[in-house]
């Protein structure tokens, strides 16, 4: 099981690894220092505005297995509109980048 933040760069600034099976989402969410932070609700703030409302903490996009926390991102299934289907592509971008990340430590 893994947990990683890494940027286009690939720059890797978190990591979590453990056992598959010895761990659930929760486990690994609550060991993490990345998340330990959200879940203490220490994380700078990161003030952005999504449909006229303020959020002062930054997202984290994620895929279909994490939990459903305000803190996560998910993807669409299926984009139905433009600007879904441009944010579908994006995070899809960005998921590429961990995967090229450690692709190239193999």
């Amino acid at each position: 099981m893994l947990e990683a933040v890494a940027l286009q760069d690939l720059w890797i600034w978190q990591t979590f690894f453990g056992l598959s099976g010895a761990n659930n989402d929760l486990n690994v969410l609550y060991h993490s220092n990345l998340f330990g932070n959200v879940l203490d609700d220490v994380t700078p703030e990161c003030p952005f505005t999504v449909n006229g409302h303020t959020y002062n903490r930054g997202c984290y996009l994620a895929d279909g297995i994490c939990p459903t926390w305000a803190a996560f991102v998910k993807s669409y299934t299926i984009a139905q509109t433009a600007p879904d289907l441009t944010f579908k592509r994006a995070q899809e971008s960005a998921r590429k980048d961990i995967e090229r990340a450690f692709g190239v430590l193999q």
